[in-house]
């Protein structure tokens, strides 16, 4: 007997579920499905739990107020002058030479969102957007 018969004897047989259950049908059925607290709580609570989160969020995305103004007429401009930067000069100094009445921190971050810069650091000969109020 070669190799390949000895192991393609030695698996086992498997004999169809049919088979075995196809004279037992006629003489026993199987029981009404029933439900219990925990599987009528799995069908039909947690699609509602999902279903009301679905409308909150909706309804807080179309209520929100995502506007910055009623109309044109209420938006205001910020005034800015327009700098170029020095060789040595850094967005701290630029802030205090501009306006030393407020506090530089709070410059220095209306001077990042309007220019949109990504570091705190600046080049000699970049021009910058400072607000002067």
């Amino acid at each position: 007997m070669s190799a390949t018969s000895a192991s393609h004897d030695s698996r086992p047989q498997f004999v169809s579920v049919q088979h075995i259950t196809a004279g037992q049908e006629s003489s026993k059925s199987l029981p009404p499905l029933r439900l219990t607290r925990r599987g009528r709580i799995v069908l039909f609570g947690i699609p509602l739990v999902i279903l009301a989160a679905i409308l909150l969020s909706l309804a807080g995305f179309l209520n929100a107020p995502a506007k910055a103004a009623d109309s044109a007429a209420d938006l205001t401009l910020t005034p800015t002058v327009s700098v170029t930067v020095q060789s040595g000069q850094s967005l701290w100094a630029i802030a205090g030479s501009v306006a030393p009445e407020r506090d530089p921190r709070d410059v220095i971050a209306d001077i990042v969102q309007l220019n949109n810069l990504s570091a705190g650091g600046v080049v000699p000969g970049q021009q910058l957007f400072v607000p002067t109020k």
